[in-house]
């Protein structure tokens, strides 16, 4: 199964009037930082904070009434959950999501604001996909994973659509798109957007220290999981390997994929605040991150990078902004 540039027009059609169009955004002082023309796309300020609405949204909204009636059950550690319980909530059907108990307090308080009912596990112990399986033929509801479906794919494509409709609207092209990387969806279905559209375009992905599946992944020429590591700063893309449909169309698509270190996200989180005036979450500023270590060159060509997502635990944020950098 693989995922074309038609099934990602066809998502941006369900997503329209229902997801936002985050704007692309330009400072000098990036720019200037970079020593290239830098672009930024803001998907922190998509709908619940991140990129996984329209995953969800182009998901849920396909459900049939049945389906509706029974509900869905989807595991997150807090972005996917947050992007399928409003997907649930503006199609009218109910979600459970399975979360970690050790999920930031931000993203499990704004699951269940959405009206999502929560059950946690315990991630050290417990499998999520096996406890949601089990709850949903007990519920006989339908599961919605993270990244490897095609209809989460082709939503998470969206994004590279309007990128790609942003950047000519600016009379220019990109050199470069630059995303993070954890399951894998968002870059999966935003390089076939990208790649069908602008086919000279680089697509590169960027992954936490210790969980570069994809790096190795890509090195090896099969999916690879990454050796056992302690936790990340960047929660959201602890994936432990890529996805089954993810990873073709990565190795497709992708020029490469580079590692930050926490140090390098956390030096990214604050350039973000104090210069572009953004909050980001650490697994949304990894590709910002990877161009300020100069992990990934630009060359002085324009790149776009896309910061995934904003729903960071304030006392993690308090403490990354004050501290010296």
């Amino acid at each position: 199964m693989t995922i074309a540039l038609k099934d990602i027009e066809a998502a941006a059609v369900r997503l329209r009037g229902a997801a936002i169009v985050t704007p692309l955004l330009e400072s000098p002082a990036l720019n200037e930082t970079i020593g290239g023309r830098v672009l930024v796309k803001a998907e922190n300020l998509q709908r619940v904070g991140a990129f996984k609405f329209r995953g969800a949204y182009n998901r849920l909204s396909q459900l049939c009434a049945a389906q509706r009636q029974r509900g869905v059950v989807a595991y997150s550690s807090g972005n996917h959950a947050q992007g399928v319980a409003l997907a649930a909530r503006l199609v009218g059907t109910p979600a459970l999501i399975v979360m970690p108990s050790d999920a930031p307090a931000v993203k499990i308080e704004g699951t269940r604001r959405l009206g999502a009912e929560v059950v946690f596990y315990d991630r050290t112990r417990e499998n999520r996909e096996s406890i949601a399986q089990s709850i949903a033929r007990a519920r006989e509801a339908v599961i919605v994973p993270a990244y490897d479906d095609p209809d989460i794919i082709a939503g998470q494509g969206a994004v590279g659509l309007e990128i790609v409709d942003q950047v000519r609207a600016l009379a220019t092209h990109a050199d470069m798109v630059v995303g993070p990387v954890g399951g894998g969806g968002l870059m999966a279905g935003v390089s076939t957007a990208v790649k069908a559209l602008s086919p000279a375009t680089a697509i590169w992905g960027v992954e936490p220290e210790g969980f570069d599946d994809t790096r190795l992944s890509l090195a090896a020429g099969e999916r690879r999981p990454a050796p056992p590591h302690p936790r990340s700063l960047c929660d959201a893309l602890e994936a432990p390997m890529p996805g089954e449909l993810t990873f073709p169309l990565l190795a497709r698509h992708l020029a490469g994929a580079v590692a930050v270190s926490d140090e390098e996200v956390e030096a990214a989180m604050r350039f973000a605040f104090f210069v572009l005036k953004l909050v980001v979450e650490p697994g949304g500023a990894v590709a910002l991150a990877a161009l300020l270590a100069r992990k990934i060159d630009t060359d002085g060509g324009t790149a776009v990078i896309v910061l995934s997502g904003g729903n960071v635990d304030p006392a993690l944020f308090a403490r990354v902004i004050q501290a010296s950098g």
